[in-house]
């Protein structure tokens, strides 16, 4: 390869990073973000945003997936070992303000893709807690009469549902993680057992 056309590949990657780069910030913000509000956040036209990705669809693919991607980053740090249900706490606390972050991302996607891809999308991030969730199940800590998939469903709803508080004013965001661990433990909590006060003794 010459050396122009390795230059012309680095220009190009550095468009298509800026560009999902922007993309997250913009559609994280306003999820009816045009495509054109994009180019001009990322420092490009709309011909060299097009010449990357063919529709609104591939840019909010792209931007989610890094979303995505750097979250599970960010919690591959979190020890998920020992007691369930204090790492599934510990889990809560690292994960709820991305579920925050990405709220108006995710509605972007809701909008330009299939659910299929979205859940192709979230895969690493479920199984992270359905292992966790899997093994809490097994030391019978957590429930086995709901199947693990509507488990992460709930987990996931209060998330959200702790971000609609908290835009509503229901919620202050340094009171989030506990609200969301407690009404959690109670979830999964067996149906006939106490529930474990947060951050209690087991």
């Amino acid at each position: 390869m010459s050396t122009r056309s390795t230059a012309k590949r680095a220009d190009a990657l550095r468009s298509i990073d800026a560009i999902v780069q922007a993309a997250a910030e913009c559609l994280g913000r306003n999820p009816d973000a045009s495509l054109s509000e994009i180019a001009r956040a990322a420092g490009v036209g709309r011909v060299t945003l097009y010449s990357h990705f063919a529709s609104r669809a591939e840019v909010v693919d792209a931007a989610m997936t890094r979303a995505i991607d750097q979250g599970n980053a960010a919690l591959d740090s979190v020890d998920l070992t020992g007691d369930p249900q204090l790492a599934l706490a510990r889990l809560v606390d690292a994960s709820w303000h991305l579920v925050d972050q990405a709220r108006a991302l995710l509605v972007a996607a809701q909008r330009e893709l299939p659910p299929g891809r979205i859940r192709e999308l979230h895969n690493g991030p479920a199984a992270r807690v359905e292992t966790l969730i899997a093994r809490g199940r097994a030391e019978g800590v957590f429930r086995t009469d709901l199947p693990i998939s509507w488990l992460v469903n709930v987990l996931h709803s209060i998330m959200n549902g702790a971000a609609d508080e908290i835009r509503s004013g229901g919620l202050t965001p340094d009171r989030a993680a506990a609200h969301i661990t407690a009404t959690v433990l109670a979830a999964f909590t067996p149906p006939g057992k106490p529930v474990p006060e947060p951050g209690g003794e087991r």
